[in-house]
């Protein structure tokens, strides 16, 4: 990115390139609990304001759905606005509704405060592309990388995380934890994030018309977010199915157990920053043939683990197998968010909005898939059904050099 395509001005105390990186690491953490979180917690949510099962699970759905739109509506702003200014009021929507969602005395607040929280949490896919933007690009792959790290680790660590503070406390104690970490996170933004005004000269309704043009001109994209979409599916296809498992033998796991085991996806992420970094060097192509390939071997580990009758030896597998497809689905990502990162500096804010919302459309399906695939063959179709979106991206990457330089 040149000082033609953006204007960057230093903020009175300017970060060095590390703790920057780091910065939005855990910011990137941080915000993306909240997305993830109500997943464990509309049972206590639901009991606690006398809910429905149905109008309950709209917990999670319209944080979810919130999210979505945020991608498309707010993050473009990224190319039109100021990106400090419109991170720390994004970052602070986030903030208000955390604090709203906990307070909610009604379920009809409730379930606006959680539609509005995951909006704001688009705060995450700004942050993204401007720490990107700062590192020149032969050391982008290894940023993106590094930055990704804490959005997996957020991700992992959600449910768990929810999980102790709502036994601890209560559901809502969690929503207050978050408003305030959020809280000092805008504080040290505030202070040490650079100002990053984009030259665009255009209107916000031509911004939103473009997601067309960009889809069509850009293969690297449709490619990228292709397989993105791919290992999403494969991710929550795994993760929404291995809770339903892990009670039953061989593994006998009870709901902490469950929450132990979900830490150990966290190993995994170490993977993104080398990812990164050797997607900087031009090992892009072999290391996302590499990433569809754990993926699909993982699979047929964790589906093994799942016929072994002592408890022990079937932990060892099954821990060792979600920690490779991990590995896997976060190299295809950060090697897709460093490809389309590379593309127009322009349009960066629009590009990551629709890269995110289009592997977010696979993590729903996938989703989706391992319901299905539960209630007609268990845990081993679960594992086939999520292997084969691997075998899909492997062929995706076999057939094409795009986006994989």
């Amino acid at each position: 990115m040149t000082i033609s395509e953006i204007t960057r001005l230093a903020s009175p105390k300017q970060l060095s390139e590390r703790p920057l990186i780091w910065l939005g690491a855990i910011t990137t953490g941080v915000v993306v609990t909240n997305l993830f979180a109500p997943q464990i917690l509309v049972g206590l949510i639901g009991r606690s304001l006398a809910m429905p099962g149905w109008q309950a699970g709209l917990v999670s759905t319209l944080t979810l759905l919130g999210y979505a739109l945020g991608l498309l509506l707010l993050v473009p702003l990224v190319d039109l606005v100021e990106n400090r200014r419109l991170i720390l009021r994004t970052l602070g929507c986030a903030i208000l509704a955390a604090l709203a969602t906990a307070l909610a005395p009604t379920p009809a607040l409730l379930l606006l405060a959680s539609f509005v929280l995951g909006a704001s949490c688009a705060a995450i896919q700004m942050m993204v592309p401007l720490v990107a933007s700062m590192v020149a690009p032969e050391r982008r792959g290894q940023a993106i990388g590094e930055v990704m790290s804490g959005l997996m680790i957020g991700i992992l660590v959600s449910r768990p995380a929810a999980s102790l503070i709502a036994d601890l406390w209560s559901w809502r104690a969690y929503y207050i934890a978050s408003a305030a970490l959020m809280a000092l996170l805008a504080g040290a933004l505030g202070r040490y994030l650079p100002l990053l005004r984009p030259t665009a000269r255009t209107s916000y309704g031509e911004l939103l018309r473009s997601f067309p043009t960009l889809l069509r001109e850009e293969p690297v994209l449709r490619v990228r977010a292709w397989t993105a979409a791919l290992v999403m599916a494969s991710f929550t296809a795994f993760w929404s199915a291995v809770a339903r498992r892990l009670p039953d033998a061989p593994f006998g796991l009870d709901a902490r157990g469950i929450a132990a085991f979900a830490l150990i996806g966290v190993v995994g992420a170490a993977a993104t920053p080398i990812a990164g970094r050797w997607g900087d060097k031009g090992w892009a192509r072999p290391m996302l043939l590499s990433a569809h390939v754990l993926i699909i071997g993982s699979l047929a580990l964790c589906a093994w683990a799942g016929v072994l009758e002592s408890p022990v030896p079937a932990l060892l597998v099954l821990g060792f197998g979600t920690i490779l497809l991990d590995v896997g689905i976060t190299t295809d990502q950060t090697l897709g968010r460093r490809a389309v990162n590379l593309l127009r500096p322009e349009a960066r804010g629009r590009i990551n909005g629709l890269f995110v919302a289009l592997f977010f459309i696979g993590g729903g399906i996938g989703a989706a898939a391992a319901s299905l695939a539960w209630s007609y063959g268990g845990w081993t179709a679960v594992c086939t059904v999520a292997a084969s979106f691997g075998v899909l991206g492997l062929v995706t990457d076999l057939m094409t050099r795009t986006g994989t330089s």
